[in-house]
């Protein structure tokens, strides 16, 4: 190890137990912390992110750094932790310190309020919250902001490092300009795809022995992670053997059945990290998008895939008799499939789903760099609902309080979702040159799948940029239609389109 990089060490280490202590106290705070905990929790975390402020941001680990940049004879780990640590000390910097522990304590209270207000239908009591979050993140993009860069620019960056607004407006044309009217098309489409047998009075129990299952056969270890249900399902991480998902549980089976699979997707990646980058600054996703990318291909490239269920579809029968007893396997594929322009983002049908993004998008850009006030959102939220998917919500729990990301602060984060559908529908297009996908699913070999995804993406954690992968697995640099392509054959078949 280099002399100058094993001085550093220790301050690296302090950083990443004081990450990790917020990533335990958050995950605690979302699935087992009992109701009354929240307040004094608030405090907790407001303390460790001022102490990892601290531990980033000090004179001793901004000249190790700087000279660590300038040392030949790094590894690549070691080269790639330096990069990411001048990063983070650029971001920090930027804000002052008493600023950012107010904002973390703030945002930890947020979620709890808007948790609330959810359950009330009552945007009221959120929007001051919201208004002061917003306050922040304006603040401190335009702390960081490097000159003439937009505000929202920043915010963007830290997500999906390469893609600005104008890289982002381009792309969600292309959806607008594609895909609203595909959509169109398969609403006028004769063909009717039943899909009630999906919805029941299923317990909690049998969705998680199922789950469990499912989980387990895409590729989730479960002597390295564990799964819980929260609010909102998500993915969180201390290392490559310690990785945590959540799912929720209702009426609707492929609500719960697809979210963990999703969530799989997500834990893959982080498992998937080699064991010199784990619990570094680089041991974690190239970005937002990219890891979107991986848990999108495998809840809907893969898992919506007809040849995906051949091997399993018996074993879900048995576990749910009464409503998919006697429905067959591709009466299920195609009801797992149907599109259909719903409120809710995260039960959104694959073509749709870019829709519900791209409001997010314009409705964040409205906020950071136009005139949107929040107390407007509700009805501006609507608007758009109505004008890119036909349907109005009716309230707010099913309209603007839906999503937990701006109550945790998370504005620039909604465009990866998008762009993780597209460029999963990219490495596949390639994929598919590569191997035959369809018979490894339906012979049950999905490893062979999932490790070459670990080849190709998840062992290099942060080493790499997204549009870096995406060069180097596939050729090309990132290219939208690759995504439009994808859903125009899909519905194009299942709606028989003449697309």
């Amino acid at each position: 190890m280099n002399s100058v990089f094993e001085a550093l060490k220790p301050y690296l280490d302090r950083m990443m137990a004081l990450k990790a202590a917020l990533v335990l106290f958050e995950w605690d705070d979302a699935t087992l912390a009992p109701e009354k905990a929240g307040e004094l929790t608030e405090k907790v975390i407001g303390t460790l992110s001022g102490e990892y402020f601290g531990a980033v941001n000090n004179e001793t680990v901004k000249e190790l750094a700087e000279k660590c940049a300038g040392e030949e004879g790094l590894s690549e780990a070691e080269a790639g932790q330096v990069r990411e640590l001048l990063e983070e000390i650029s971001k920090l910097d930027a804000i002052p310190q008493k600023e950012y522990q107010e904002f973390s304590q703030l945002t930890a209270g947020a979620v709890r309020i808007w948790t609330k207000a959810k359950a009330d239908n009552d945007f009221d009591a959120f929007a001051p919250t919201l208004e002061k979050v917003i306050d922040f993140q304006k603040r401190f993009a335009a702390y960081r902001a490097k000159e003439g860069q937009k505000k929202y620019d920043v915010m963007l960056n830290d997500f999906e490092p390469g893609f600005s607004m104008e890289l982002l407006d381009e792309f969600f044309g292309v959806i607008k300009k594609e895909i609203v009217p595909l959509l169109k098309a398969v609403q006028e489409s004769k063909v009717e795809i039943p899909n009630d047998f999906l919805t029941g009075d299923f317990t909690d129990e049998q969705q998680e022995e199922i789950g469990r299952f499912i989980a387990e056969y895409v590729g989730f270890d479960f002597s390295k992670g564990v799964m819980a249900v929260s609010a909102h399902p998500f993915t969180t991480n201390l290392h490559n053997r310690d990785v945590r998902i959540t799912t929720h549980y209702g009426k609707n089976l492929d609500s719960s059945l697809f979210s963990i699979i999703h969530e799989t997707g997500h834990a893959l990646y982080e498992l998937g990290v080699r064991d010199d980058l784990t619990q570094t600054l680089v041991g974690e996703g190239a970005s937002m998008g990219m890891h979107e990318s991986q848990s999108r291909f495998f809840e809907n490239i893969l898992g919506r895939n007809r040849s995906f269920w051949v091997p399993v579809y018996a074993k879900l029968q048995k576990a749910f008799p009464d409503n998919l007893g006697n429905i067959s396997l591709d009466d299920f594929v195609r009801a797992v499939n149907k599109a259909t322009p719903g409120f809710i983002r995260t039960e959104a049908d694959e073509l749709t789903y870019s829709l519900h993004v791209l409001i997010r998008y314009e409705l964040e850009k409205d906020l950071i760099e136009g005139d949107l006030q929040v107390k407007d959102l509700p009805e501006a939220w609507a608007d758009k609902y109505e004008e890119y998917l036909g349907i109005r919500p009716e309230n707010v729990r099913e309209g603007v309080l839906q999503d937990i990301h701006w109550s945790q602060g998370s504005f620039g984060y909604f465009p990866s979702y998008a762009l993780g559908s597209a460029f999963g529908a990219q490495m596949y297009a390639y994929m598919k040159k590569e191997m035959d996908v369809d018979k490894l699913l339906e012979e049950g070999k999905i490893s062979v799948i999932r490790d070459y995804l670990k080849e190709h993406i998840h062992q290099y954690g942060k080493l790499k940029k997204s549009r870096e992968i995406l060069k180097e697995m596939t050729g090309e640099d990132f290219h939208a239609q690759y995504y439009v392509d994808y859903l125009k054959e899909k519905y194009g078949e299942l709606y028989r389109l003449n697309v």
